[in-house]
């Protein structure tokens, strides 16, 4: 389908409004809009462009995140992988941010990728990108 141009936005859902926003607030992401909407539904947004809508709907947050701590494996988005320009720099920044890695960071074929969970155990991958040219 080439009239696909680019991701629009990223939907994550989340259990408090406030706690959420905050964590995103870390990573640069400002507080736009909401909630509005049936769902209902914030709106973030960061500098670069990246548009986060936070879905307010979920129960109150799991001590795991069902697409990625279970032992079987269902179908679904696992994380979302934000790029970075400096990994060194992000590292240098968590303690400050009150933010502890998940996992990582690790280096493979594309680069080098630290994971973080929210609140709510979404998974946010931040990649410092090498390209696709490690795979070839």
């Amino acid at each position: 389908m080439q009239e696909i141009t680019q991701v629009n936005h990223l939907g994550i859902r989340v259990s408090n409004l406030e706690r959420a926003i905050s964590f995103y607030q870390k990573l640069g992401f400002e507080f736009i809009t909401g909630p509005s909407g049936p769902e209902p539904v914030a709106i973030l947004l960061h500098p670069s462009g990246i548009n986060i809508n936070l879905i307010l709907n979920a129960n109150d947050p799991s001590e795991r995140n069902i697409l990625m701590d279970e032992p079987i494996k269902y179908t679904g988005y696992t994380h979302v992988a934000l790029e970075v320009t400096d990994m060194s720099a992000v590292l240098a920044k968590m303690p400050t941010l009150d933010i502890s890695p998940s996992s990582g960071p690790v280096s493979h074929p594309t680069g080098i990728s630290l994971f973080l969970r929210d609140d709510d155990n979404n998974v946010i991958e931040l990649i410092e990108y090498a390209g696709l040219d490690g795979l070839k």
